[in-house]
């Protein structure tokens, strides 16, 4: 059973990795395509990332369980995996609302000054 600290440090280490603006992109663009996937060809030419930095920011995605690749025959193709972002979402949401400290208290938002 995963200890609360290791959730969070392997959760910080999903949004790091999709914290970087290519990788994001990348991302959305794998959950567009989804559930088929892309061709490394096809995810540079819809974002016109090198492919050395796209190897790089592709590997980053996989090596954090975001991203799965599967081969057929000469291609690899990628996918994000939404089992994955859907345990990340899980995790965020968690502890939503369950704050008893709170309970009966209205949240406010502080306004922007123009």
């Amino acid at each position: 059973m995963k200890t609360e600290q290791t959730e969070v440090v392997r959760y910080a280490d999903m949004f790091a990795a999709i914290g970087a603006e290519a990788r994001l992109r990348i991302l959305r663009l794998l959950l567009k395509a989804h559930p088929d996937g892309l061709i490394v060809g096809d995810i540079q030419a819809g974002l016109g990332i090198p492919n050395s930095t796209l190897s790089h920011h592709l590997d980053k995605l996989k090596n954090e369980d975001l991203v799965v690749v599967r081969r057929d025959r000469q291609f690899l193709w990628y996918s994000a995996n939404v089992e994955t972002l859907k345990e990340l979402l899980a995790f965020l949401y968690a502890e939503c609302c369950s704050s008893q400290s709170r309970k009966g208290k209205s949240w406010t938002k502080t306004s922007k000054k123009s």
